[in-house]
């Protein structure tokens, strides 16, 4: 009976160890700080749910050209807590500064309208300017986020 609970801890310390050497190994493969994202809200009904957990692959300038018209993005937009997942409905080119840019209009697959103007230094746009993309998703995994996610709410952290 003494050594069941060392069995117990040597599983916790492989789980840990596992789930830690997964997002690692994720991170590295899909070139973003966040291959796993919990969806927070319901604007991409009926595609993705509030608690479903998306893998995402990182976009930067050397990769933007990957993103086309029916992908999802993830992009941050200043002034809210959490990034933005929506679907691109059009690319643009913009001029930011006197230099061209590609230019993301996005919005929800449940969501009437186009996201907002975009906040640059230079005026806001009327879309997402590639240098905001961060990820692109690739996958859904339905509803496993649900427990995370209320726990967090309940804690009051998010």
């Amino acid at each position: 009976m003494d050594e069941s609970w060392k069995k117990d801890i040597a599983w916790i310390l492989i789980a840990f160890i596992a789930v830690f050497a997964l997002q690692f190994g994720l991170k590295m493969a899909f070139h973003t700080d966040s291959p796993l994202v919990i969806v927070v809200s319901g604007s991409m009904e009926p595609v993705f749910y509030r608690g479903d957990v998306v893998l995402l692959k990182g976009i930067s300038e050397n990769n933007i050209d990957e993103v086309h018209v029916g992908d999802v993005i993830v992009y941050k937009r200043p002034g809210y807590e959490y990034p933005i997942i929506h679907r691109v409905r059009d690319i643009k080119e913009v001029s930011l500064g006197g230099k061209t840019e590609k230019c993301f209009v996005t919005w929800g697959d449940n969501n009437w309208a186009p996201d907002p103007d975009y906040p640059t230094p230079y005026g806001p746009v009327p879309c997402v300017p590639a240098y905001a993309v961060e990820d692109k998703a690739l996958l859904v995994f339905p509803k496993i986020g649900l427990i995370p996610l209320e726990i967090r709410e309940r804690l009051g952290l998010g």
